[in-house]
């Protein structure tokens, strides 16, 4: 202990030319590391870190021509506006009903699926799964939106036929609110389950056999195995996840909403994110959007905070710092 006390009071007690020559030694001997590190770094900086520099129009009135330096500053105005607006609230429940419904239905899921693929030990049947259960993963927005239409539609869509085959009455789903948000989810809860399901199953596949050769030497079974094993061994990765999806509560994904928003649902999909487009891109207002996205980053951030705080308050092992 003594020894790396030692240590760290050198490495805290050396100067600027000591720490150039430390870090050209490190270069020197680990450079290919580094080398595969670098197009990460370069990635961050540019589409992460550089553009942090524009979050300044939010607080000004921006003129491409005058560019971000040169255009008038006028404080909080934009928040002012946005606020004094009569559909911010419907913006604000929309997308947080939208989020909320979407974390309480889809978030169990994919921990269930691998719970259950865990179960089967046929090495060839669950890889088949597995393999079945991501494809929808890699179908592009647009094209899920195109299937919905066609799944969906009231004159010859799949869903509508099988409504008349049992008795029942078209629905035109894309066409009316109360729809939107099952119709959305559920969407989102097929494509996205079984690609969610792969961290906890390689979280499961970490654990300890001997667990389960004890477990059946006492005499328990599955569902014991489960309840006792499998969700303990995997809880520190769920509570991780459930602390980041709790902080995109305001962040909609705008491509789907916007692909699936029609002039009947728009009362349920006329969420922030397709707000922000159509007001950012399609009506130039780039202040009013920009300070419409800092706002709600920073909500997102403190929601996020609050979560972490929660969960250490309960186990201080948990949570994502």
């Amino acid at each position: 202990m003594k020894c790396k006390r030692k240590e760290k009071s050198k490495m805290t007690k050396r100067s600027g030319r000591e720490w150039l020559i430390y870090i050209r030694k490190r270069l020197r001997n680990d450079w290919q590391i580094y080398l595969l590190l670098l197009p990460a770094v370069v990635y961050l900086i540019m589409f992460h870190y550089m553009p942090i520099y524009g979050v300044q129009i939010a607080f000004k009135n921006f003129l491409p021509v005058k560019g971000i330096i040169g255009s008038e500053w006028v404080g909080l105005e934009h928040f002012r506006n946005f606020f004094k607006s009569f559909y911010w609230k419907r913006l604000f429940a929309n997308t947080l009903l939208l989020n909320l419904f979407s974390l309480l239905f889809s978030f169990p899921l994919p921990i269930i699926l691998a719970l259950m693929m865990n179960q089967v030990t046929q090495k060839k049947f669950k890889g088949f799964l597995q393999t079945t259960l991501c494809a929808p993963n890699f179908i592009s927005v647009v094209v899920l939106a195109g299937m919905l239409y066609l799944f969906l539609s009231p004159t010859n869509g799949m869903i509508n036929k099988l409504i008349e085959f049992c008795g029942g009455k078209p629905v035109f789903f894309l066409n009316e609110a109360r729809w939107f948000r099952p119709v959305y989810i559920l969407s989102g809860i097929w494509q996205g389950a079984g690609w969610g399901a792969i961290l906890y199953t390689a979280a499961l596949s970490g654990i300890d056999p001997q667990l389960y050769e004890a477990a059946t030497m006492d005499g328990a079974n599955k569902w014991h195995k489960i309840w006792y094993i499998d969700i303990p061994g995997i809880l520190p990765i769920i509570i991780t996840m459930l602390i980041m999806n709790t902080g995109n509560l305001l962040t909609s994904e705008f491509q789907k909403t916007l692909l699936l928003q029609t002039p009947g649902n728009i009362a349920a999909s006329d969420t922030i994110g397709v707000y922000v487009y159509t007001a950012g891109l399609e009506g130039a207002q780039f202040s009013y959007t920009t300070a419409i996205g800092l706002m709600l980053n920073v909500i997102n951030f403190v929601i996020l905070i609050i979560v972490n705080k929660v969960a250490k308050s309960i186990d201080q092992s948990q949570g994502i710092w």
